[in-house]
């Protein structure tokens, strides 16, 4: 298997070489993001970091402060689903180029990936304490009056595994499980 191994902040003509099953290891920076940040970047609040070229980790850590700096204890995947209504105006609006999350997301979301230049990662869900065994510094944190888990953390990391499930040419491994899911179903009813 080979390893593709990319370092924050993405270029578009990194994000459009990848496809569909690709795996990638990521370093560099990292943004925290779940439903109030999106919620807020959609009702048109500026972010308070530069998300052009980011990638947007759909995660609420557990953090906490040792010797006066913030230390990751956990830091896997949250459900991507509810990021839904919002996450294409946040991919079209601050160019951002990766999507870290689990489960998948829909149609607006492809279609986003497509036409700006992002993809979605899917991270291992329930490896919580391995995720942040890959996080070296938490270096700043932002909007934490929605509460530790909704706010931006500035994550550091070093070779974070992901897998491309739904890719900037519009193939979205999600779909295809979901499609052979239903043609099975399909031929048990017959």
């Amino acid at each position: 298997m080979t390893i593709k191994s990319l370092t924050t902040p993405l270029t578009e003509e990194q994000v459009r070489a990848l496809t569909v099953g690709d795996t990638v290891e990521l370093s560099g920076r990292l943004y925290t993001g779940r439903d109030a940040v999106h919620h807020r970047l959609h009702q048109g609040t500026p972010p308070p970091v530069d998300l052009h070229g980011a990638v947007i980790y759909h995660c609420g850590p557990v953090m906490v402060q040792e010797g006066g700096r913030w230390v990751c204890k956990g830091a896997g995947p949250t459900t991507s689903a509810r990021e839904e209504p919002y996450q294409w105006e946040v991919i079209r609006d601050h160019g951002i180029r990766g999507v870290i999350g689990k489960g998948g997301m829909g149609e607006k979301t492809l279609n986003a990936c497509r036409e700006y230049g992002c993809v979605y990662l899917h991270a291992i869900g329930g490896a919580a304490q391995v995720c942040a065994e890959r996080i070296t510094r938490v270096d700043g944190v932002d909007w934490m009056d929605l509460g530790s888990p909704e706010a931006i953390w500035h994550l550091w990391v070093e070779r974070f595994p992901v897998i491309v499930t739904m890719d900037s040419r519009g193939n979205s491994l999600h779909q295809q499980v979901f499609d052979a899911s239903a043609k099975a179903l399909s031929g048990l009813r017959a």
